[in-house]
């Protein structure tokens, strides 16, 4: 799976497999109301005061128990591979950082300038089939600034941010990210701007509730390719409950 190559349904709220829009959308624009009573002069709480976090809370675990797998790792368990034609684990955790700071970060503007840094790890690089090699140090330390942001937005946010769309990536934006790499892998981010233009398609704007649930199951799906290399080798796996 590629960090910049997730194409997004053209139901901008589109719910996953086998959930209603119905239900989604009772779920995302889920009201607390506490009626007023003017003797007893309770307040009113609306969906514009609800916090998403609460609706989030098992991926603060999941970071968790991610951060505690990866965490003790060595460089060489760092290379290992379920197969010589899949990634290591050291690149899955990349692509799982980059792919966080580019969505929350690059396209929707959320955190500090010191995150670009980090939506520039895996621009064409991994898909080149280049393993960036940062130690398990630097991945932790992406791994938790990343959450750091998520969780700051999603404490901040309210189901009626859910609605807003972002347009797609033109191509000045994407010469600008890719100026933004250092010269040494400046290769692999002219692979990954002529991987776009041959591909040649619109992508449609997105909304943030697609941008949210995206990172949400793309951490999730390349945690398991981890885990899996993990387990494969005999070494202690990503827990779960």
């Amino acid at each position: 799976m590629r960090l910049f190559d997730h194409g997004a349904s053209d139901d901008l709220l589109s719910p996953p497999s086998g959930l209603s829009h119905r239900f989604l959308a009772r779920v995302d624009t889920i009201v607390l109301f506490f009626l007023e009573d003017n003797k007893q002069g309770r307040p009113l709480m609306t969906e514009h005061q609800l916090s998403l976090l609460p609706f989030y809370a098992g991926w603060g675990i999941y970071q968790q128990r991610l951060v505690a797998a990866i965490a003790p790792l060595t460089a060489e368990q760092l290379a290992l591979r379920l197969t010589p034609h899949h990634w290591s684990i050291g690149m899955y955790a990349t692509h799982i950082v980059a792919n966080r700071a580019w969505w929350f970060h690059a396209r929707m503007g959320e955190g500090s300038a010191d995150l670009t840094s980090l939506e520039l790890w895996a621009l064409g690089i991994c898909e080149g089939d280049v393993d960036p090699l940062h130690p398990a140090a630097e991945l932790v330390a992406g791994l938790e600034k990343t959450w750091q942001m998520i969780e700051q937005t999603l404490a901040r946010l309210t189901p009626a941010d859910l609605f807003e769309v972002f347009p797609p990536l033109d191509e000045a934006e994407r010469v600008r990210h890719a100026k933004l790499v250092e010269p040494a892998l400046q290769p692999f981010a002219q692979m990954w701007l002529d991987a776009a233009r041959l591909a040649g398609e619109v992508r449609p704007a997105v909304s943030r509730q697609w941008i949210i649930w995206h990172v949400l199951e793309h951490d999730i799906h390349h945690g398991s390719e981890i885990s899996t290399i993990l387990g494969v080798h005999g070494l202690p796996v990503v827990e779960l409950d």
